[in-house]
């Protein structure tokens, strides 16, 4: 409850014969003791009806939540009510739209996509209980929701295909679509290639037509009727998700045939790769009779070191096979979001991503959110924390970004578009002892280095991002050279991340803890030296000529 708000309520309603109402709708304090707007329907029908309220709470309104949206009658009679909604204002004024604090945090990132639907709540583990696209579009009462029995929790659908294209065009962002592969993780779940697939390959394509077709076609136009006549940018289909089981090359092969033979300029991305990179510097996949596009490949490690080993996996992968999509990654320390051990974890493996974004050009941190009220941990009914370490915390009033969080912000809004190659000299080492990650990955080595580093430039500006990550309780000199630039400016900036303990954390009560600090530097030349700080992401912003 916010104050000097509007809320828009809306319920269909039918009454029994003899009830008219009225109908008063009020938001209230938990306990119902205080009431902090009313309106009132004057009359309900004996036929299904749509009734829309607005309720707009005083200036003098104390923020708070775990309140109530009641309605009450005083006349005695029946009533059936069906689809009651309360919307809050949204992000852009979207009509079942989106919170606008977790939006504004997620516009921080500069996102350059999104991928939807997300894991394994794309297959479900049955046929039934896949998501169906075609139930999530048009008048939300008339969707019917579905049990996502994979993360064991039912959903309702009103996030739809829509809604996301719309989320990803009020960001600025790339819809990345995941399609129906014919496979559902239960025993029994997947659909042979051949006539059976053929149903859920259409499917597929209807998808993608109500994504970008134009309103001449069948689904264009129901895009149009929803309220989004024109085309959406789509680059990416990804075809089904971690798809390791069955006949994928089957399944895989119809599918891109079909969406390659109508969308020639679509980039496809091959979901069945596990593991980390073969002997010929490939990623380990099923032997599919088509090569993707791209291949998507998930990482999860569970500590710091095991994401500073991992730092250097693609500096060995094979220039000439398909580009790599880091789907699914993170440091999976700190719960319900990441501490700065996490955020030191992921910025020293995102200075591989960087370092290599020659042939890795997309990747996306998982999960994205959690409502960190009575986050306990594990899965299924009765917890609201489906996963261990997610990047963004929010409860029914606020929310905010983890370190890890603010990590991906420094590194994505200050990078350049050309690659510079960086060595490191005399640098140390540190030793330490870790069982094998999961997933397949093998067990990192004991020797790790005490830093981690990398550099971009801006060829339009000169301005060079040189970025290195300072994982020891112990500050760090380092002397700096810069190699083939006619002149260096002594004045430049630097954006630094620090923590007393790698423990430390932000949550909703100490939302920015640890945060990014921007400030003047001056110094640098083509050779210079800097202090870094214990625990500490460090970012140096230095102009050349």
């Amino acid at each position: 409850m916010r104050p000097s708000t509007t809320y828009h309520a809306s319920f269909y309603a039918k009454a029994a014969p003899g009830f008219k109402g009225p109908l008063t709708l009020a938001l209230a304090s938990n306990d119902t003791q205080k009431l902090f707007a009313t309106a009132e329907v004057p009359a309900v029908t004996a036929e299904w009806k749509k009734y829309d309220v607005t309720l707009t709470t005083d200036a003098d309104v104390t923020p708070s939540k775990n309140n109530r949206f009641i309605i009450w009658t005083t006349s005695a009679g029946t009533l059936w009510l069906q689809n009651v909604s309360l919307f809050p204002p949204t992000y852009n004024n979207r009509p079942n739209g989106n919170r606008p604090d977790i939006m504004e945090l997620l516009a921080q990132l500069h996102p350059a996509f999104l991928r939807f639907p997300g894991g394994n709540y794309l297959e479900g583990n049955t046929l039934e209980t896949r998501f169906n696209w075609k139930n999530t579009i048009g008048d939300v009462a008339q969707r019917p929701g579905h049990m996502d029995d994979a993360w064991r929790y039912h959903s309702s659908d009103g996030m739809g295909l829509l809604e996301f294209l719309e989320w990803c065009e009020d960001l600025h962002m790339q819809p990345l679509l995941a399609v129906y592969a014919g496979l559902a993780l239960g025993r029994g779940g997947e659909v042979q290639p051949g006539d059976a697939l053929q149903p859920y390959v259409q499917d597929d394509l209807d998808e993608i037509e109500y994504a970008i077709g134009d309103v001449n076609t069948k689904w264009g136009a129901q895009r149009a009727k929803d309220g989004h006549p024109e085309p959406f940018k789509l680059t990416y289909i990804e075809i089904g998700n971690e798809d390791w089981q069955g006949n994928y090359n089957g399944r895989f092969t119809q599918i891109y045939d079909a969406i390659k033979a109508k969308y020639p300029q679509l980039q496809l991305i091959d979901a069945s790769i596990r593991g980390a990179l073969n002997k010929s510097g490939r990623l380990t996949s099923r032997a599919t009779d088509r090569t993707g596009d791209v291949q998507d490949s998930h990482l999860y490690t569970n500590s710091e070191q095991q994401s500073e080993a991992s730092s250097t996996t693609y500096d060995t992968a094979d220039r000439t096979g398909p580009k790599i999509f880091e789907g699914e990654w993170a440091t999976r320390v700190g719960a319900p979001t990441p501490n700065m051990t996490g955020a030191i974890g992921d910025a020293a493996y995102m200075t591989g991503l960087e370092r290599n974004s020659d042939i890795v050009i997309m990747a996306s941190y998982a999960p994205l959110f959690v409502n960190v009220s009575n986050a306990v941990g594990g899965r299924g009914p009765g917890s609201s924390m489906q996963w261990p370490t997610d990047l963004i915390g929010y409860d029914a009033l606020n929310s905010y970004g983890s370190p890890a969080f603010y990590a991906q912000v420094m590194f994505n809004n200050n990078r350049g578009d050309e690659i510079l190659t960086t060595s490191a000299d005399n640098v140390g080492t540190r030793d330490w002892s870790a069982p094998g990650n999961r997933g397949g990955q093998p067990a990192p080595a004991r020797a790790l280095p005490t830093l981690f580093h990398d550099a971009t430039l801006d060829s339009k500006t000169g301005v060079i991002y040189f970025k290195v990550v300072n994982p020891l309780g112990t500050p760090q000199d380092i002397h700096v050279d810069i190699k083939g630039a006619a002149s260096v400016v002594s004045d430049g900036q630097s954006v630094i991340m620090k923590a007393d303990n790698l423990a430390d954390t932000n949550s909703i009560t100490e939302p920015k803890k640890i945060v990014p600090v921007t400030a003047n530097e001056s110094g640098f030349g083509p050779s210079f030296n800097r202090t870094l700080a214990p625990y500490s992401i460090n970012i140096f912003k230095i102009s050349t000529k």
